[in-house]
């Protein structure tokens, strides 16, 4: 039994106006209501209405309920299974017979062929696992009365406040960066104290299906359980054979496991969690549980960690780095916890501030504010979404942690839909899309990271498959960094994931040019260049240089066949790469004149794009696009010139902008979350602000956001949120072609707003502010003595930088523009 009073009373965070950013200072009530609040009077029910924190490594789920809350965690690093090498050693040898195959159009034969020789084994890859729940039971509470739970992104904490009587119970969670523990503080204010039992459940609790929509009626919400008493159970008899719970000291339970087999591969990760009670009652930790009584303070200090060191090591010791970092917090009185967590993250999250007005909604609780949309347009929802995106990327992307994965890094199950792993045919690279203009270029890192990981493990790949030097990675990876093709011919035979990943750092790069990524990426780059040099293979019918064999991911261009040779996608990411890695090799001063003299020729080579029958931009090489399986297919890849890339575009290759158009008016407005996000960025792109705005309202809506607004693929995929947000940031101010495009594509929902903070290309951050549809203000910062050009409405404006790296700019200089 011990009894701790060493944490000091909780406050809020002092905050004078000084200290906060011009756009902030100019308008207070920014921070006094909900601009940047997520909150609801209701506890959640499924795990779509818990709230995330999260900080890069660990993920937490906050469910606020009163009777008995659940806090359900995540480990970056708990994957399934174990180092493993998935290359298929009959690859190499059937790679020809493949690529003939594929020149005859003998489908069927082909696509045996490469399930049989080319697939990885096994043809899945390991899976990202939830790391369990806390179950904290409060047996003294009597009832509930003014209940609010809340997120405040501008803070990352999370709240939830009600009565019990005449007693005000608070209580706070934040995942501490600074720290590297989540936090929940327990407070009492009036008559009565905290009385709480707590155990530990494993994931595998439940069966899937955690992702279940939330239901709507005419009248609102319609929950699923939680009402304020709500329990759920510990089963205990469903806990893992390799689990083991027991006390840590007198204020502490550790929480030890191993990671599960999948697919084959054995489980060789162990992992641990460790929560230890800081408070002004009785706490005592026996057994499997943690007993608190009488306490009126309580602070819980929670780590997780595995023994994972990299892709090649699990050597690591994950009880040791839970004690340490749980003890070492246990040594701060709270109010420096949660002053560090705060700093930590406000010295990213404040970078950027976006107002489009409408701040009257901010009243209504968001789960109503969503079921409104479209029939309640609100422009404040919109701007809190941009928001939430940046928040949920600071979240699940730091330097030392693994990239955001497809659902970030929260996760309820073992087993997630698509293992939760790294999708990297869009749904990776559409996560960072956001990085850059966002203004949170150090969330890049961990993505470099990887990549440079890749590049090991693809040349492997690249070499025992394929026969070539250099390095490459198919549609998918995972923890293991995995290259190898997996999920059969109709998805996984696509050569060009490791380029993608290679032409979006680029694009990141671009946003905050720093000569130390520089030379990180320039091996990269031309690694993944010199691989295609090595594959690119004649086309039978003399139109250029393609990859063989290949597909436009994930789109069949006749029923049940998907392989073919020199996809649209894969010629314009190579000219992507290729462009890039050119680039980067002068502007590093280490250009090789054969090695770049190769790369011109083969971009040369590479088969242009082309306008179909219908006027479409083709998806293939053959015009097939009109017998193609699925005509409303989710992927639009060979869109990938207009957006992300800027290939296409309304300024340069008219004709092929309307071809653009072409295809997406006849794949339709409405689809996946993630896919409407990129339906979204690509009619943003196209200067069509009012179509824009359409799509905008379908991806807000209750179809494809949750109550928590995570996006629903469905069921929850984070690459929508992340997409969502870098469209519409798009829509005010837009990089490319050596130009910074000003309100390109705003719509008239929007008449007047401010957007400041965003970064364009060049490292360069613009404030802007309009008024009446309108250019009223326009600020710039950056490398001083900086060269920039302006575009607004067809007018040009070259400008340089001062020695201070600043400019503002009249609209009237403009001309007759504004």
């Amino acid at each position: 039994m011990s009894t701790r009073r060493s944490f000091l009373a909780g406050s809020t965070l002092a905050c004078s106006l000084a200290a906060l950013p011009a756009f902030a200072r100019s308008g207070a009530a920014h921070l006094a209501d909900d601009a940047l609040t997520l909150w609801y009077d209701q506890a959640a029910g499924p795990w779509i209405e818990a709230l995330p924190l999260g900080n890069g490594r660990l993920g937490t789920m906050v469910f606020g309920r009163p009777a008995q809350e659940r806090l359900q965690f995540n480990i970056d690093t708990l994957y399934g299974g174990g180092p493993y090498v998935p290359d298929n050693p009959k690859f190499r040898e059937a790679l020809p017979e493949v690529r003939r195959l594929i020149d005859q159009q003998r489908w069927k034969e082909a696509n045996e062929l490469v399930s049989k020789a080319l697939m990885g084994t096994p043809m899945k890859q390991m899976p990202f696992s939830g790391a369990g729940d806390l179950l904290l039971d409060f047996p003294g509470l009597k009832g509930v009365e003014r209940y609010r739970r809340s997120l405040d992104l501008d803070s990352a904490i999370a709240l939830t406040s009600f009565f019990d009587g005449s007693a005000r119970h608070q209580r706070e969670a934040f995942c501490s960066a600074a720290d590297q523990v989540t936090v929940i503080r327990l407070e009492i204010v009036g008559e009565g104290v905290i009385d709480l039992d707590l155990g530990y459940r494993h994931a595998d609790y439940q069966p899937y299906g955690g992702f279940g929509d939330t239901k709507y009626d005419a009248h609102g919400v319609v929950y699923v359980g939680a009402p304020w008493d709500h329990r759920e159970s510990l089963n205990a008899e469903k806990r893992s054979a390799s689990l083991a719970i027991r006390a840590d000291g007198g204020d502490a339970l550790l929480i030890e496991g191993r990671n599960v087999q999948a697919f084959g591969i054995p489980g060789q990760l162990r992992y641990a969690l460790r929560v230890q009670a800081v408070g002004d009652g009785q706490i005592e930790a026996s057994g499997d549980q943690l007993r608190v009584r009488g306490a009126r303070r309580l602070t819980l200090l929670v780590a997780g960690e595995t023994s994972y060191v990299n892709y090649r090591d699990t050597s690591g010791d994950p009880v040791a780095a839970v004690r340490q970092r749980t003890t070492a917090a246990a040594r701060k009185p709270f109010a420096q916890l949660r002053d560090d967590h705060v700093k930590a993250h406000r010295a990213l999250f404040r970078r950027l501030h976006i107002d489009l007005g409408g701040q009257e909604a901010n009243a209504r609780p968001t789960n109503a504010r969503i079921q409104g949309v479209p029939r309640q347009p609100d422009a404040a929802l919109t701007a809190m979404y941009v928001q939430y995106a940046r928040y949920l990327l600071m979240s699940s992307s730091r330097p030392g942690s693994q990239p955001a994965n497809l659902q970030g890094v929260w996760n309820e199950v073992l087993h997630p839909p698509w293992e939760g792993k790294y999708t990297i045919n869009i749904n990776t690279e559409m996560n960072y899309w956001p990085a850059g203009p966002a203004n949170l270029g150090e969330c890049l890192e961990p993505l470099v990271k990887m990549v440079e990981d890749l590049a090991v493990t693809g040349a492997r790949t690249a070499r025992d498959s394929y026969g070539a030097r250099g390095w490459m990675a198919h549609h998918n990876t995972d923890l293991w960094r995995a290259t190898a093709p997996i999920d059969g011919p109709l998805w996984g035979m696509w050569p060009t994931g490791g380029a993608w990943l290679c032409t979006t750092l680029w694009q990141q790069f671009q946003y905050q040019p720093d000569p130390a990524l520089l030379r990180r990426l320039v091996p990269l780059l031309n690694g993944a260049t010199q691989f295609f040099l090595d594959t690119l293979v004649e086309d039978p019918q003399g139109r250029g240089l393609v990859t063989s064999p290949s597909l436009s991911p994930e789109n069949e261009h006749h029923a049940g066949v998907a392989l073919c040779a020199g996809p649209a996608m894969d010629r314009q990411i190579l000219r992507d790469l290729f462009d890039a890695t050119l680039a980067a090799l002068q502007r590093l001063g280490a250009s090789d004149a054969s090695f770049s003299d190769a790369v011109r020729k083969a971009r040369e080579r590479l088969p242009a794009d082309r306008i179909g029958a219908q006027g479409q931009l083709q998806e293939w090489l053959e015009d097939w696009d009109a017998g193609a399986a699925d005509q409303r297919h989710r992927h639009v890849s060979h869109l990938y010139a207009v957006y992300p890339s800027e290939q296409v575009n309304v300024r340069d290759t008219p004709e092929l902008a309307q071809a653009a158009r072409v295809t997406l008016n006849a794949r339709g407005d409405e689809s996946t979350g993630w896919a409407t996000a990129w339906r979204l960025a690509l009619w943003t792109r196209l200067g069509d602000g009012e179509r824009a705005y359409k799509i905008l309202q379908g991806l807000l809506g209750p179809a494809r956001t949750y109550p928590n607004m995570f996006d629903a693929h469905p069921p929850f995929q984070i690459d929508g949120n992340f997409g969502g947000a870098a469209a519409i940031l798009d829509m005010m101010v837009q990089s490319w072609g050596g130009e910074i495009h000003l309100l390109a594509a705003l719509p008239q929902a929007w008449p007047q707003g401010r957007l400041h903070g965003v970064r364009a290309h060049g490292g360069v951050e613009v404030d802007i502010d309009w008024q009446q549809g309108k250019l009223a203000r326009l600020q710039l910062r950056g490398p001083a003595g900086a060269q920039v050009a302006l575009r607004y409405r067809g007018k040009r404006l070259a400008l340089k930088l001062d020695a201070q790296g600043r400019a503002r700019v009249m609209p009237a200089s403009f001309g007759g523009a504004a």
